[in-house]
């Protein structure tokens, strides 16, 4: 009996490390996500706004993060003034989704390459830990 109660104190203690290290983990993977799909709707509106004119929205699968299975972030494509590029895509978390109450909050790029997050609480993490998934 003795030995049992021990083997569940040892597997209580490594689901208490393991558990946020996982959440974390998962967490960062879904902000790397959703900045390369940034970069991918930039792609397109910089190449729709050379070839056409600026593109009015995203195409299926460029608006949301990841393209496939569930929302995570949904991305939208506003119009914006010519010094920020012209447009400025913004990555929000869905209101269903795990990234609902993270620090980073929204992430937006503009036409001119700009990085910034709005976050909902007003202070988030900081602008580079979002950027590069390390925020906590």
């Amino acid at each position: 009996m003795l030995e049992l109660v021990l083997a569940l104190a040892m597997a209580a203690v490594l689901a208490a490390y393991a558990v946020p290290a996982y959440v974390s983990h998962t967490a960062r993977g879904h902000r790397m996500d959703a900045v390369l799909a940034l970069h991918r709707a930039a792609q397109h509106a910089a190449v729709s706004a050379a070839s056409a004119g600026p593109a009015p929205s995203l195409p299926p699968g460029l608006d949301r993060s990841p393209a496939y299975g569930r929302v995570i972030y949904r991305l939208e494509l506003i119009s914006a003034e010519d010094r920020r590029g012209g447009y400025e895509i913004s990555a929000t978390p869905a209101d269903d989704g795990p990234m609902r109450g993270d620090a980073c909050g929204v992430f937006v790029l503009d036409g001119s390459g700009a990085r910034s997050n709005r976050s909902p609480a007003g202070e988030g993490a900081s602008l580079e830990a979002c950027w590069s998934g390390r925020a906590a």
